[in-house]
This record gives structure tokens, C-alpha cells and sequence, in this order.
């Protein structure tokens, strides 16, 4: 790849091509629970938080009566930082001259003008529509005069609250590289290979280690062992409405097949199986061009999800209140050369594998240098979403009409996206798996039994 096209693909501040494209999209700008003062006890205080993405500055509160404001960081008086603003219930006031905003970005006072000044009625603060589902908040920044779309009938969003848990974590590069190892089915058979199996009977809110994939023969087998003794899969894709769905076939013998289906929901978006009940769909946001946030939605067919189960283990890998890991290179991310030796093939922890995602995309380093790397066969799903992203970029630059999620007219044909793993008949896989997900959902307690249609497979 040429410099300027890496370029082109990974910039996303205010007026690049990449950028506007994204600004089209609905993005995640804070989980609601960011604001719990169970979880922060500051929010009891002030709820009030700083929020930077697709390169800009912004200001995220609560006032008194619940609702969110999302509003530009700098104060129209002169540039005061808002995220130091006093939350006074009612509004948001810059403590430089006492400027006060509405979660609407209505002036209510200019106190240090003159009695009887109309200053106040004639400023406003640049506001941003927010929505909430499934636990986060986003925020819309797209131009001027365009109506943002709804958000699509992804099951993250059709689930009940109770079935959808959310949460999130800074990684320190580019949002793109972080994206491709999200819909690169060949590296978990390395990178997340381990040399020995956990117990199936712990696994809840874990990927691969300890999570069944099957039976063979009547033995349950994890994930695990699957993607360890099978390292070389074979990789089909095609275009669907959101995107790009994924299958990795993994042959074990004559008669069964391991059949890994995710997908990528365009513009930056995974969906992918967690277990055989619950997905991941796993969004990264770009803070900046060298930083980005992944939210992950777990999405249960079963019972309801147990949050407290899922929050406490993640909580314990960040630092709040900005969700930093404590993982990272200013600590080589953990590494520890005898587990390498010994237990794991990376060396980085058995226990959570999103470490392992994390530095394989910051030790590439913040913008990864494109120009240098050297594609095979297995990548092919990376350099169709690469040739799908640019025309994305161009087509919204010559005015038409960003893709996938944010096409309207789309959307009817747009559910699920439906995932599994699982062991199907090595003949009939694709049959086996799509009785499968239809299973699933009519099995499910929530799932509308029309989401499984032909269309959405």
C-alpha cells in the first residue's frame, strides 16, 4: 500500500476523507454506566465527562432530570474548557465568566453583562443528538442538514437490557488496525492458542479459554483445542447489507467440519460469538488518529446477562475514569517469556485474551506503516474490507450515500448478523449452520423469531 492511501484510510479529524465518512455513522461516545457513582464515585459529585472523538472535543453531562447533553468543549465566550464546567442541575456553566449552557446548548446566563444585556439570547453552544441503547450513548456529528439514520435491528440493539451487557477500553492506535484483527479469522489459531485446555465448567464471559465448541463423538471440546490443532482454515466471505459476512471452515476429518461464521458491519464494527448463547459485537470508536475506544456488546440468546460477572474481571483490567489498561508497552503488555515457553503461545496472560488483540495492534504502533507489510491468502477478508473502505471514502466525497448501517434503504435487510461455532457434517456444513442460528432464536426468550430471515443470514 502507498503512503497516501494509508493515509487517506486511517485519518479521521474534521475535513479528512475518512473522517467524514465515519461522521456518518452513529458513534458510541460513553457507556451510560460511566456515570453510576456505584462504579465512579466523582458522578455522585459532578456528572460531567470529557469526551474526545474522530479528533474533536466535546463535553458529556447529566443534569438533574436525567437527560444528557453533549455539547463542543470550548466555551463561545473564549475558549474556556467546558469539562471543567460547574454542573448546576439545570446547566452547564464555565466557571471563567460564569457562561451558562443547556444540554441543549441553549445560553441561560452571561451574568457579568449589563442588566437588561440580550447577549444571552443571541449565543448558543454547538449541541450534538444523542441517543442511548443497550447501555451507551452515542452521539451524531454528521454535516449539516443531514438526518442522522435510525440505529439497525442489530441484536445488540433489539435485545432487552437485561440480555445486553456493554463496556469499553482504550487501546493507543489507529482505530483500522484495531478493526482488522477483529475480522482476521486465521490469528486466534495463533495468537490466541494455548497449550492446554481450561475447564468447560468455567467459562462464563470468556472467549476460547474454557468455552465449548461442540462435541466430537460425544466429548465436549473447547475452542481451544479446536483453533490450536487446526491452524490453517479455510476462509470464505461475501457482501451483505451491513457489511461482510465471514466463514473460517476447519476440517477436522471426513465427516465433521468446525464452522466459525462472524461478520463485519461496515464501517468498523465486528460481530462474533462469544459461546454458544452469547455474542460479541465489538465497535471501535476513533478518539483520535492514534487512539480508539472498542465498545463491546455481550449479547445473550439464554438467560439474562449477569453483569456484575462480566463488569468485575474488565474493571479490574482498567483504570477509571478513562478506561486505560493496565496493560500496555510502558510494561511489555505482561509478557512472560516462561508462559510463552510453557502455557501460551504469545505469552500474555491466559485469562484475558483481549490483551493478547491489543498488542498485536499497538505494537504495530500507533498508525501501522502499511507500505511495509506483505498480505497472503489468509488475509484476504483484510484487503476486501481495505478496497470496500476506500471506494466508501470516495463515494461519500463525490456526495452519495455513505454504505451499509447508515443506508436507510438498507436497512430492511438488515438483522443479526447471526454467528456460531460449532462442529456440522463436513458435507452439509452450510445447511447445519444456518438450522443452527434458527434454532437459537426460536429458542431464545427475546429474539424476534422474523429476525432470522433468509435475508439476514
Amino acid at each position: 500500500m502507498k503512503a497516501e492511501l494509508n493515509q487517506h484510510l486511517t485519518q479521521v479529524g474534521p475535513g479528512t476523507p475518512g473522517g467524514n465518512l465515519l461522521r456518518r455513522y452513529w458513534q458510541p461516545v460513553a457507556l451510560v454506566d460511566e456515570f453510576d457513582p456505584a462504579i465512579d464515585p466523582a458522578m455522585a459529585v459532578r456528572p460531567v465527562k470529557p469526551v474526545r472523538v474522530l479528533g474533536q472535543n466535546f463535553v458529556l453531562f447529566k443534569n438533574s432530570e436525567g437527560r444528557f447533553g453533549l455539547l463542543d468543549r470550548d466555551c463561545p465566550h473564549r475558549g474556556a474548557d467546558l469539562a471543567f464546567g460547574r454542573n448546576e442541575g439545570d446547566g452547564l456553566r464555565c466557571p471563567f465568566h460564569g457562561w451558562k449552557f443547556d444540554v441543549d446548548g441553549r445560553c441561560l446566563e452571561t451574568p457579568a453583562e449589563p442588566a437588561g444585556s440580550t447577549l444571552c439570547n443571541r449565543v448558543t453552544q454547538k449541541s450534538y443528538p444523542l441517543i442511548e441503547r443497550s447501555g451507551v450513548l452515542f452521539g451524531w456529528f454528521g454535516p449539516e442538514g443531514v438526518e442522522p439514520p435510525p440505529l439497525p435491528a442489530l441484536d445488540c440493539f433489539s435485545a432487552p437490557n437485561t440480555h445486553v451487557f456493554a463496556f469499553k477500553g482504550l487501546w493507543n492506535c489507529n482505530w483500522l488496525q484495531s478493526l482488522e484483527v477483529g475480522i482476521d479469522p486465521a490469528h486466534a489459531s495463533y495468537l490466541h492458542r494455548f497449550f492446554s485446555d481450561g475447564s468447560l465448567d468455567d467459562a462464563y464471559g470468556k472467549q476460547f479459554r474454557g468455552a465449548s465448541a461442540g462435541e466430537v463423538a460425544g466429548e465436549r471440546w473447547p475452542m481451544t483445542r479446536v483453533m490450536r490443532e487446526f491452524g490453517q482454515p479455510e476462509i470464505l466471505h461475501e457482501p451483505k447489507p451491513w457489511g461482510t459476512q465471514l466463514i473460517a471452515l476447519r476440517r477436522l476429518n471426513d465427516e465433521l467440519t468446525h464452522v466459525r461464521v462472524t461478520n463485519a458491519v461496515f464501517p468498523q464494527t465486528f460481530v462474533i460469538p462469544l459461546s454458544e448463547t452469547m455474542t460479541i459485537t465489538q465497535m471501535h470508536v476513533p478518539v483520535d488518529d492514534t487512539h480508539n475506544y472498542w465498545y463491546a456488546f455481550f449479547t445473550s440468546f439464554d438467560k439474562p446477562v449477569d453483569k456484575e460477572a462480566m463488569r468485575k474481571p474488565r474493571l479490574d483490567a482498567v483504570t477509571l475514569p478513562f478506561f486505560q489498561p493496565k496493560m500496555g508497552r510502558h510494561n511489555n503488555w505482561g509478557f512472560n517469556a516462561q508462559e510463552q515457553v510453557e502455557r501460551t503461545y504469545l505469552g500474555m496472560g491466559e485469562d484475558d485474551i483481549n490483551v493478547h488483540d491489543q498488542w498485536a495492534c499497538e505494537s504495530m504502533g500507533a498508525i501501522q506503516d502499511r507500505t511495509r507489510e506483505h498480505l497472503g491468502t489468509s488475509d484476504k477478508v483484510i484487503m476486501a474490507y481495505r478496497r470496500a473502505l476506500q471506494q466508501a471514502i470516495d463515494a461519500v466525497e463525490q456526495g452519495g450515500t455513505a454504505p451499509g448501517i447508515a443506508d436507510v434503504a438498507k436497512h430492511e435487510g438488515i438483522h443479526g448478523p447471526d454467528t456460531i461455532d460449532g462442529f456440522a457434517p463436513t458435507g452439509d456444513w452450510d445447511a447445519w449452520w444456518r438450522k443452527a442460528v434458527d434454532d437459537r432464536r426460536e429458542h431464545s426468550p427475546w429474539s424476534a423469531k422474523d429476525a432470522a430471515l433468509a435475508g439476514a443470514k
